[in-house]
């Protein structure tokens, strides 16, 4: 089949207000990690709306819609949760009112991610609209539970819901640039134990905080000195992000002290081999330290409790893979220029995907990684149109090129 590009443009632009509308709705429910409930019942309604074929909300509480009934599953996805607003103070407009211009919407989410969600309904929609299904089935995931614990809405649908796409393209911010990979991370756990005594004589007690001292020292170290390095991803990274402390009260030595790690990874880098690096610190052996991995147990909204380690790993999809090849094909066929093509710094739901059960997996969203996490958050209303119309070619150029 020919793919009618500018048709599909056209839908696209023309889609502009209702997915705007769609994004404005998203924005104004507040849907923070295990509270997305409400959120989801909205998405429902505009897939609904469109005309899915089937919708399904899963245990865990991720929204499936799927269109079409070939043999070809392929998946395109949308975290629809959202972290908090931080400090009222730093905003200049309500981040759940948001606002509105000629260019851009504001609200917490706007960025990351719920953009990727109004484009990927609009896609399913313009497929429907211009006759563009074929022998392929696509679904289109809102996920939960991602800012809390990335990955862990994939291990459930792979696992539990037995959803296993050929591929599957990521919605996160990419500034409508093609993404090919990130960095894994891991978050780790370094404890030591002391003795308490009276504050008055400390020398009786064995102060655990004194013996995390040269740990930090070190930690900071192996940062600096260099871990591992890829030419495409970058370097691996470790820094402390929190530090605790166990005392019997403000006139005592301190008994126990843990800090928490959190592990950028790059190629050739893995769980294993990071843990290894920190038992190896002589602070750490010194002080008999115990080094661990994190696990993440919260339940999700609908009280659904499904354990993990805190390891993301790290992933990369070849340039020249047919997945890259087909959405890159796609860009050219409907801008009439050649994409960028790059990675992304933070980390996504690909950690689970390809990291963790090897499904290709391929970035190209709405608004920019920067807006992440930051007060004004906001995102381009030509960057949904933009990516509706590529969700909407991608999955008959794929087939296309697979007979090739």
């Amino acid at each position: 089949m020919k793919v009618p590009f500018e048709k599909v443009l056209e839908k696209a632009q023309s889609y502009k207000a209702d997915m705007v509308k769609f994004l404005r709705d998203m924005v104004a429910i507040p849907s923070e990690s295990c509270e997305e409930r409400d959120v989801v019942l909205r998405i429902k309604e505009e897939m609904e709306k469109v005309g899915f074929d089937k919708v399904v909300i899963d245990p865990m509480g991720n929204i499936l819609g799927y269109i079409g009934h070939g043999k070809h599953l392929i998946g395109m996805d949308a975290h629809i949760d959202t972290v908090g607003i931080g400090e009222i103070k730093n905003w200049t407009f309500d981040p759940y009112k948001g606002f509105e211009d000629d260019v851009h919407i504001g609200g917490r989410g706007t960025s990351d991610q719920e953009g990727g969600m109004a484009s990927m309904v609009y896609a399913a929609k313009i497929i429907k609209d211009l006759g563009l299904e074929d022998d392929y089935t696509l679904v289109i995931t809102g996920t939960v539970q991602e800012e809390d614990c990335d990955g862990l809405c994939w291990q459930y649908i792979i696992e539990e819901d037995k959803v296993r796409p050929e591929f599957v393209v990521s919605t996160e911010p990419t500034s409508c640039r093609i993404y090919r990979g990130h960095r894994g991370r891991m978050e780790i756990k370094v404890s030591v134990r002391g003795i308490s005594c009276h504050g008055s004589a400390p020398e009786r007690g064995d102060n655990a905080i004194y013996k995390m001292a040269p740990i930090i020292e070190q930690v900071k170290e192996l940062n600096e000195k260099g871990l591992a390095y890829d030419p495409f991803l970058g370097k691996g990274t470790v820094t402390i992000s929190q530090i605790f402390h166990k005392s019997p009260s403000r006139c005592a030595v301190a008994d126990g002290c843990w800090i928490s790690l959190d592990r950028r990874l790059t190629v050739g880098e893995n769980d294993k081999t990071s843990i290894a690096e920190i038992e190896a610190l002589p602070g750490v052996k010194a002080a008999n330290a115990k080094v661990e991995m994190y696990r993440y147990e919260r339940p999700s909204y609908t009280g659904l409790l499904y354990p993990t380690e805190c390891y993301f790993p790290t992933w990369v999809i070849p340039e020249e893979s047919v997945f890259v090849q087909s959405m890159k094909q796609g860009y050219e066929g409907l801008f009439k220029k050649e994409p960028v093509i790059d990675k992304w710094t933070f980390s996504t739901n690909g950690v689970s995907i390809m990291g963790r059960y090897g499904i290709p997996c391929i970035g190209f969203g709405p608004g920019d990684e920067k807006e992440a996490h930051a007060p004004n958050e906001k995102t381009r209303k030509e960057d949904l149109v933009i990516c509706a119309a590529m969700y909407a070619v991608l999955p008959g150029l794929y087939l296309e090129n697979l007979k090739k």
